[in-house]
């Protein structure tokens, strides 16, 4: 089981025995966009992301007393993010969801480099149509370690499969946006 960081531990310390808002104000900025990207794969709306990413501070400031207990940092926050998501589709009435429609754009929301900026907007088009093809699971996969950086081993653990079938969604994924990207050239 992955442990949580020291300086996300210490944060969490403050938070829980000392009702640290400054505390809760770090943790937000260290997991803010995270949360809004890995929310807007479920409901394609950046309000409805910006409001539940709330959402999730909301309940760790109301679960401040517990965090100190929490081992994986990690896993808990995308866990509430996960329940948060599913909990506003129901309530949508849209309930089942097919995960090959869960739209992951890997650009839209990084930093890029200078040398980044001289990829023009066809290739970058071209590129996210490539993982938009990909099966659902290698999608997940591939936005989870490349996108969020989380460790294959964390990405397993949430995606509920083993560190090998992992492996096998991301090396799948990586040769199909190659194969597409040879195609393309």
């Amino acid at each position: 089981m992955k442990k949580t960081p020291p300086e996300i531990r210490s944060l969490l310390e403050d938070l829980s025995l000392r009702n640290s808002e400054n505390a809760l104000k770090t943790i937000y900025l260290s997991y803010c966009d995270r949360m809004m990207r890995y929310l807007f794969m479920y409901v394609k709306s950046n309000e409805v992301s910006e409001e539940l990413t709330s959402d999730i501070f909301f309940t760790i400031w109301e679960n401040r007393k517990t965090l100190i207990q929490i081992h994986d940092f990690n896993a808990y926050i995308y866990k509430i993010a996960k329940f948060k998501a599913l909990n506003y589709l129901r309530e949508q009435k849209l309930i089942r969801m097919d995960l090959d429609e869960v739209s992951i754009e890997l650009f839209t929301c990084t930093e890029t480099t200078p040398e980044d900026d001289y990829i023009s907007k066809e290739q970058i088009d071209f590129i996210n149509e490539a993982i938009e093809q990909l099966p659902a699971k290698c999608k997940l996969a591939f936005k989870l370690v490349r996108e969020d950086k989380l460790k294959y081993k964390e990405a397993a653990e949430h995606l509920h499969i083993s560190t090998k079938t992992l492996e096998a969604h991301l090396t799948t994924a990586v040769k199909k946006i190659k194969e597409k990207l040879h195609f393309s050239n």
